[in-house]
């Protein structure tokens, strides 16, 4: 997840309070139902086609940003050249010729288990078999390791996953840590909040009310530029969390970007946003910092992705929740 140096708080219309216990019932009764895992953990040996992998070193304390205007045109220029990173994921004896991608397994319509078929799938899902098809021939040449919100740098770090495609910003704090392929979604942090909420958006009605967060992510950061007097000290380690401690009563909002918000509205009918996104932000793709060559080919994968595949993606997943399709973001590369 993303932002930008720009704020733009416009407030939506004043609402009324939550309907009460029965409601909030309703909503988690919904949510298990519909999303992939979001009231109880399921460990990735249950779910079968997860691999396991040991938890790499405590990660490093982030390095503090340096001024930067678009970290989004951070990106190096496409190629089809396959180059040594691509050559030792093809070659390694432990995974031959399978990518390891970090996703999210609880992000309804971006990358979640589908209860009927057991299936992964959503927006992030599909652009991760698409790579994996140009990079390796074949769209099921990937090993899928669900990674929490505040692991997503450390998984890449410590080589854990060779990218992660999980609805992941790109930030002036993370292009230090990571490199990020060009944009593939454009989206905004907003406010989730029950339907009846007092709470009109990124303003004034904030104050004194209990905002959630995941830990490492850009919304946490946004409260912590701007809190307008809210309560931020309930973070969590997976954003889908938040949404969960707001079903219970223990939250009175959630912010996250406007394009997973949406989602969570989908699956739980007593829970809406609210106001405008008050943030520009991009996702990307991303990988190790010193895997230029591989940042370079998933950067011509989404040349191609960008003319076709990603208006399907959209439409089959999105569209509903989000309505017509503003197109992919125009790629932009380190000059």
């Amino acid at each position: 997840m993303n932002r930008s140096d720009r704020e733009r708080p416009r407030p939506g219309p004043r609402l009324r309070g939550w309907g009460g216990v029965t409601a909030m019932a309703v909503a988690c009764v919904l949510t298990a139902a519909l999303v992939l895992l979001p009231l109880q953990r399921v460990s990735e040996a249950t779910l079968g086609i997860y691999d396991t992998a040991p938890r790499g070193p405590a990660a490093a304390e982030p390095a503090r940003a340096e001024a930067c205007e678009k970290p989004e045109a951070s990106s190096a220029r496409p190629s089809k050249a396959e180059g040594a990173t691509l050559e030792r994921i093809k070659s390694r004896t432990d995974k031959p010729r399978k990518l390891i991608v970090g996703i999210d397994q609880n992000s309804y319509r971006w990358g979640y288990r589908d209860p009927a078929t057991g299936s992964l799938e959503g927006f992030d899902i599909d652009l991760v078999r698409a790579i994996a098809e140009e990079l390796m021939g074949d769209p099921e040449a990937v090993v899928f390791r669900a990674i929490p919100t505040n692991r997503r740098v450390q998984a890449i770090d410590s080589g854990e996953v060779d990218m992660v495609v999980r609805t992941m910003t790109i930030t002036c704090d993370r292009i230090k840590e990571v490199a990020f392929s060009t944009a593939y979604f454009e989206t905004g942090q907003q406010l989730l909040v029950p339907k009846g909420s007092r709470i009109t958006g990124h303003d004034t009605s904030l104050k004194g009310r209990k905002v959630c967060a995941a830990a490492g992510s850009t919304a946490l950061t946004e409260l912590e530029r701007e809190a307008h007097g809210a309560d931020i000290s309930t973070t969590v380690p997976n954003q889908l969390d938040c949404l969960v401690r707001l079903q219970l009563g223990e939250v009175d909002a959630v912010v996250t970007d406007s394009a997973l918000a949406a989602g969570q509205a989908a699956q739980d009918p007593m829970v809406e946003l609210v106001g405008e996104p008050f943030t520009e932000e991009f996702y990307g793709v991303a990988m190790h910092k010193d895997a230029k060559d591989l940042v370079a080919r998933v950067n011509q994968v989404l040349v191609e992705y960008r003319k076709d595949g990603w208006e399907r993606s959209y439409d089959k997943w999105l569209k509903d929740g989000m309505g017509k399709s503003p197109g992919p973001p125009p790629a932009t590369y380190r000059d």
